[in-house]
């Protein structure tokens, strides 16, 4: 393996990991987000580019969209954990809060699911927009238009797909050749005054109001009310900061191996479990506490516990049967171990 290829492999590692803590620290955030001035806007902060650089990361690496059996590989890795951790959460919910009885529904996605089967909707939608002249554009058109919709609503994660889509098809289209643009000390700088800049705006200019853009789970009726007619306008401003915002924060990623390195190949395992211990505290008294006490670097400290147990080899190995229906580490950590023979005594 080349020294290029080795430190490309580390870049995305280190960006994927990276990223996957930050939206276990943006969920810990969101209960108590609305409680501290700075909290919300680091919050605001975090989701302008945490999903969207997941997402341009995610589309970069579907090279082999043309290959025979892609799609149906995709369907495997996605769809059906997707399903799976669909069905699970629904018991998960019943047991949690008490419900009457379990609700199934495939349709609409569960919290964090949204982003798998958007992932599925993605792939497809690539192999149709890039035989296309000046697909992003399209894409961004259709991304635009969508927010008009008053119903589309969570249904299929059909909103957060076609907003987000321009982001997987530019991550698609983009070379190796782009990303060491951006690395260089030049853009490093720019991209590191510009999310200061992004920062500070965020606190004393735009404090409220940008939430919903950003989660882009709810059309502009939603959002604005009934005048609407403008709401294309403000997606479009969204489209540039997030862009923006995005190849800003890729551009101050380090290159080498780092300690975390590793754990960047973990991040599905991170994504889909996070979720099932934030639930489960947020039924507790524990950011109750926090806001109390004025704690708020406790939720720093959860956020990297977390993220690390999750990345750990025990976990994978016991949620890898539900993830990527391999049984192999599950029955090399359950089996027991040869006993030794005893030294003789001499």
């Amino acid at each position: 393996m080349s020294t290029a290829t080795k430190e490309r492999d580390y870049y995305f590692d280190n960006a994927k990991f990276i990223l996957i803590f930050l939206v276990v620290f943006g969920h810990f955030i969101s209960p108590i987000k609305s409680q501290n001035d700075w909290l919300y806007t680091i919050y605001n902060f975090i989701y302008t580019f945490h999903m969207p650089a997941f997402i341009l990361i995610a589309g970069f690496f579907t090279k082999g969209v043309w290959r025979d059996g892609y799609l149906p590989k995709i369907f495997k890795k996605v769809l059906i954990p997707y399903l799976v951790f669909q069905l699970i959460y629904s018991f998960f919910y019943y047991d949690l809060y008490g419900k009457s009885e379990v609700k199934l529904d495939f349709f609409s996605p569960h919290w964090t699911l949204w982003f798998l089967l958007s992932l599925v909707f993605w792939n497809v939608l690539l192999k149709v927009f890039v035989k296309m002249k000046y697909p992003l554009v399209l894409a961004i058109g259709i991304g635009v238009a969508v927010g008009y919709i008053h119903d589309i609503g969570t249904f299929l994660s059909l909103l957060r797909t076609f907003v987000f889509f321009p982001v997987f098809l530019l991550g698609h289209l983009l070379e190796k050749r782009d990303f060491k643009k951006i690395l260089k000390p030049t853009a490093k700088a720019v991209s590191a005054a510009f999310l200061i800049v992004l920062f500070i705006a965020y606190h004393f200019i735009f404090p409220d109001g940008t939430k919903e853009w950003l989660l882009s789970s709810s059309s502009y009726s939603e959002i604005l009310g009934y005048n609407t007619w403008y709401g294309g306008f403000i997606r479009l401003g969204m489209y540039g900061v997030m862009f923006a915002a995005t190849f800003s924060f890729l551009a101050l990623l380090p290159r080498r191996k780092l300690f975390f390195t590793e754990f960047g190949e973990r991040t599905l395992y991170i994504y889909l479990l996070h979720g099932f211990v934030l639930k489960y505290l947020f039924t507790t008294d524990l950011f109750a506490s926090i806001e109390e006490n004025g704690a708020y670097f406790m939720i720093l400290f959860l956020a990297v516990i977390v993220t690390l147990f999750l990345a750990s080899k025990p976990v994978i190995a016991l949620a890898q049967p539900f993830i990527e229906l391999r049984w192999s580490k599950l029955k090399k950590l359950l089996k027991p171990k040869p006993s030794q023979p005893r030294e003789s005594e001499s």
